[in-house]
């Protein structure tokens, strides 16, 4: 997001790629995927009082950055849990949903 500079992207990339090597990636990533509404709400219903200042454009941005890289996932077993239409934490249903789908990835069990 030209953010920081690329001297300073490029050190902390290289240590990304330097640390992979040496540690296993996880069992499963799970992936929460939002639109931007979506993580507006979010960021309303958590009342963070530093968090009033993000602008939609930075979240735009991020989101777009997030899917690029969640795209390029090859390290390990994804999850994707859209979190537009799941809301495992207002609704037990869901939850329970995103346990089952977990089991399914992890141990084979109803995929």
């Amino acid at each position: 997001m030209d953010l920081m500079a690329t001297r300073d992207f490029d050190n902390y990339s290289s240590l990304f790629e330097l640390m992979k090597q040496f540690i296993q990636a996880p069992d499963l990533l799970i992936y929460l995927k939002a639109d931007v509404a979506t993580l507006v709400t979010q960021i309303h219903k958590r009342g963070r009082a530093y968090e009033d200042s993000i602008r939609i454009s930075y979240l735009e941005n991020l989101n777009e950055k997030y899917e690029n890289w969640i795209s390029n996932y090859k390290d390990g077993k994804l999850l994707v849990v859209d979190v537009n239409t799941i809301k495992f934490a207002e609704r037990p249903e869901d939850f329970g949903e995103i346990i089952n789908k977990i089991d399914a990835e992890l141990f084979g069990l109803f995929k």
